[in-house]
């Protein structure tokens, strides 16, 4: 038997011109317990829950994770201190930050978390920068650089990693841009984070400004990080993240399933897919499918069927000839191959496999794959009485309405 490998089988025309590859490890920035809950959607999870999600990340390899605005109020700030009590406690490899306005109140009850559970928490303070939100709030450039003076200045003396981010970067000007993170990173900030706050942007545009960004704030001091945030209501995040991570970004940010304000952040479950497709990273993604659904069951967001790679359908078919050549590939003894022949995403890289239905658009292959998969020899008059009611179908079959076609045809 012939023995091939992927590289013998699958031309990847993403590499014709040559595969591109980031010169640094990429960071990322896990907002599912913060951004995502901004969705007038969601179910804020209950502790237990929001800790179950902090292990999955640690498992995942996330580095960094939003655990709350603790200045909103007191349940937010009680969640805060235990999600960073969970992550001393257990040692996990998780870089916590906390979400603030560019005032006191709210960089104070980080500096107590802080003070409380001894571990460092990065201070991600926010401040709209877009003329047209300055427009709105009666806002000019001196107030919003006294503004970014005062909060930055704050939380460096408090001891706290200061990372500063500018709302509506991408649709800011950028002589603003230039002022802002020039007296940000003066005042010590050692991370800045450009915002695509409305989902403006394009990938052309992502990659001028995190080019332009990075230009400024390097030329004060090489080791400031810079951060990609986006939002999908255009539906390019995932094309917009992947775009600032070849511009340079540092680290790039998402909530699990995409949930977050208004139709969702970028999905930072699929960023993860696509880097590992791309390699661009080798982490262990095989609880990731356990992650998602722990955030649809607590968040109660059901995932669509037909959601990528997480999706109920992502790796069923019903289809006669997407199963014949599925069953076909499995028979020459090399799971990977069954796997890959009709499916740009290997299933078994999410402790998932692929799935053969039966239904009206099936063949006769669909019914002997099912029954060699269950445990059945596939007797003729058995895979006739399915194959015949699969057509009289609307639907795919369930295995239950199978097994009594098998059960009724086996009593006759």
């Amino acid at each position: 038997m012939e023995n091939f490998n992927e590289r013998d089988l699958i031309y990847d025309w993403n590499v014709h011109d040559g595969a591109w590859k980031p010169g640094k490890a990429i960071e990322f920035d896990d907002e599912t317990l913060r951004d995502g809950l901004q969705s007038p959607s969601v179910t804020d999870p209950p502790i237990a829950d929001k800790i179950r999600i902090l292990h999955f990340m640690h498992e995942l390899g996330i580095q960094a994770a939003n655990i709350g605005l603790p200045g909103a109020g007191p349940r937010a700030k009680a969640d805060v201190i235990a999600l960073a009590k969970e992550i001393a406690d257990n040692k996990l490899r998780i870089f916590p930050n906390c979400a603030a306005r560019t005032v006191e109140a709210d960089i104070v009850p980080i500096v107590e978390t802080v003070q409380q559970i001894g571990i460092p928490i990065e201070a991600a303070t926010f401040l709209g920068s877009s003329p047209i939100r300055q427009y709105a709030e009666d806002w000019n450039l001196d107030f919003l650089l006294h503004t970014v003076e005062k909060a930055v200045t704050f939380v460096v003396k408090q001891g706290l990693p200061s990372m500063f981010v500018t709302e509506d970067t991408i649709r800011s000007h950028p002589n603003d841009i230039r002022a802002l993170y020039t007296m940000a990173v003066n005042c010590g900030a050692r991370r800045v984070v450009c915002c695509d706050t409305v989902g403006h942007a394009t990938p052309n545009g992502v990659k001028a400004l995190i080019r332009f960004v990075s230009s400024v704030v390097h030329k004060i001091d090489p080791k400031v990080k810079v951060d990609w945030h986006g939002h999908k209501d255009r539906g390019l995040s995932i094309i917009n993240t992947l775009s600032a991570i070849e511009a340079g970004a540092d680290r790039v940010h998402g909530t699990m399933l995409g949930i977050g304000e208004r139709v969702g952040n970028t999905p930072l479950d699929l960023i993860l897919v696509n880097c590992k497709l791309l390699g661009w990273i080798d982490n262990d993604l095989t609880a990731l499918k356990a992650y998602c659904d722990l955030v649809s069951h607590a968040c109660e967001v059901p995932i669509p069927p037909n959601y990528a790679v997480m999706g109920r359908d992502a790796f069923r078919t019903g289809t006669g000839v997407h199963a014949a050549a599925i069953a076909k590939a499995k028979k020459k003894g090399q799971d990977w191959l069954a796997d890959r022949v009709y499916s740009g995403v290997p299933a078994s890289w999410f402790g998932l496999k692929q799935e053969i239905e039966i239904g009206h658009m099936s063949g006769e292959s669909n019914v002997v794959y099912w029954l060699n998969e269950h445990g059945y020899e596939p007797k003729r008059e058995w895979v006739e009485a399915i194959f015949s009611k699969a057509k009289t179908m609307n639907r795919n079959l369930t295995d239950e309405e199978i097994r009594s076609i098998i059960q009724a045809t086996t009593v006759r």
